[in-house]
């Protein structure tokens, strides 16, 4: 983005935003820089392998959520958020 673009959105914001507002936009700025110039580690075959065997385990001792019921709740979720932005129209 040039340098003009992101002064004018500077202006923007600043004639816009609350100071509180402000500083909230400044953090999570700050807070997602930071997490993307955070290098990704890599994981070892041993690693992934024992993160699936985990997985597996905690799946067979029933600790995980069948696919259906993930997508049941997304779903419920989705209406419910349709149904508020309708009656927020």
């Amino acid at each position: 983005m040039s340098e003009t673009t992101l002064n004018n959105l500077l202006e923007y914001l600043y004639g816009t935003l609350t100071p509180s507002n402000k500083r909230w936009v400044g953090e999570h700025l700050i807070k997602y820089a930071d997490y993307e110039e955070q290098p990704v580690k890599p994981y070892t075959m041993e690693e992934i392998n024992a993160m699936l065997d985990q997985a597996e385990h905690d799946f067979a001792a029933g600790l995980g959520i069948p696919d259906e019921e993930v997508w049941r709740k997304y779903d419920e979720e989705l209406k419910m958020e349709e149904t508020l932005q309708l009656e927020m129209a």
